[in-house]
């Protein structure tokens, strides 16, 4: 809790500070290359139907180190920097977070460790060969499911023996107090961006804006700006794996209940006793067994639906932009697009309608699981 506190007191400062403001809004714009690309897919949407819509991309893929991770790293390498904390450590799944916090070291003249699901560490093997070039530690967990929350549960462990010299570097919009603020607040962008953009290009706002739901800090940074609009559906993907009925999935949202997990009180899949739940997905950045808590209250509140996208859909929306766009988005990206695919299919899509779809990041770590999974090699 001393750990925690200090870091709500040191961020509500660096907030009110408009040099810390400054000098992040500077190196977002000259490092990480925002704001990133909203870009229409007009070919990919006439795969829609007889009627398609108009579908943009909020193009995350397209900024430095290939994903959205990378704002929220950069906004608490700053951070870790005022706090005069020389060393960051992370937990990673997919292996995009680590890959961010260990560029921001580099820029920030930081060390860094990132612990990493042994599972995870093989199937998205290339993260931890960039992590290793980037100058980063990479520690993997062999214990437990030796996914991401047990990487998770290493890294605070890390943290609190060292929280004089240290700072945890918290990817998702989950996790204790202050934690899914300030990833939150790192990410807002994302959508502010987007509505502005969308705004300029339709004169309007859209009707839809989807996201893939893993922890929520991606989902969170586009939905942020349009909770106030109640005309704008939110629409969050999540991995339903092999199938919500086999139990093989980590849709958190669409089949967990309220519980504890990682410091909040959430949804997420546990049994009876609150054990939490074994979890399985194609996605290594969304196979983790809880979300964050305000996805949680809006989903609650009625404000976001969850969407439960199977491994096949996923896979499938990956193939279907790839063909028709020349983008092959990230694994946790194509579940955004699967949800899509399948609301067109459903007939839920009205001709006419505009939908943005945040692309998380880009498909270079997850080649050789789509080349096995879809026979390309």
């Amino acid at each position: 809790m001393a750990a925690l506190l200090e870091l709500e007191h040191a961020y509500d400062l660096a907030r009110a500070d408009p040099a810390f403001t400054r000098e992040l809004t500077g190196l977002l714009r000259t490092r990480i290359g925002r704001p990133t690309l909203l870009h229409q897919v007009p070919r990919f949407a006439a795969r829609l139907g007889a009627a398609p819509p108009t579908v943009y991309l909020k193009r995350e893929d397209m900024a430095h180190t290939g994903s959205h991770k990378i704002n929220n790293a950069l906004g608490q390498g700053l951070l870790a920097r005022r706090m005069g904390k020389r060393r960051l450590v992370a937990e990673t799944g997919a292996g995009q977070h680590g890959v961010a916090v260990a560029t921001v070291a580099a820029m920030l003249g930081l060390s860094c460790t990132v612990y990493m699901g042994a599972v995870d560490a093989e199937r998205q093997r290339p993260n931890v060969i960039r992590m290793r070039l980037l100058g980063a530690e990479v520690r993997v967990v062999e214990t437990g499911s030796r996914r991401i929350k047990e990487a998770i549960t290493e890294s605070v462990r890390d943290w609190v023996s060292q929280v004089d010299t240290t700072h945890y570097l918290l990817g998702s919009a989950a996790g204790p107090a202050p934690y899914p603020r300030i990833v939150r607040d790192f990410q807002y962008p994302i959508g502010a961006e987007a509505r502005s953009q969308i705004l300029t290009a339709e004169g309007r706002l859209p009707d839809y804006v989807i996201a893939c739901i893993g922890g929520g800090s991606n989902a969170l940074g586009a939905f942020r700006p349009f909770v106030a609009d109640a005309g704008v559906r939110l629409l969050g993907a999540e991995a339903a794996g092999r199938g919500l009925h086999t139990g093989a999935h980590a849709a958190s949202l669409s089949a967990g209940s309220p519980g504890e997990i990682d410091g909040s009180f959430s949804y997420l899949l546990q049994d009876d006793d609150g054990q939490i739940a074994t979890t399985h997905s194609v996605a290594a950045g969304l196979d983790y067994p809880g979300v964050g808590p305000e996805l949680s209250y809006l989903e609650d509140s009625g404000r976001l639906s969850s969407v439960p996208i199977t491994d096949d859909l996923a896979l499938r929306g990956m193939r279907e932009l790839g063909h028709s766009e020349g983008i092959i988005p990230a694994l946790e990206s194509a579940h955004a697009v699967g949800c899509l695919l399948d609301l067109a299919e459903r007939g839920e899509l009205a001709a006419g309608s505009v939908v943005l779809l945040c692309l998380s990041g880009r498909g270079d770590k997850d080649l050789d699981i789509a080349a096995r999974e879809l026979g390309l090699f």
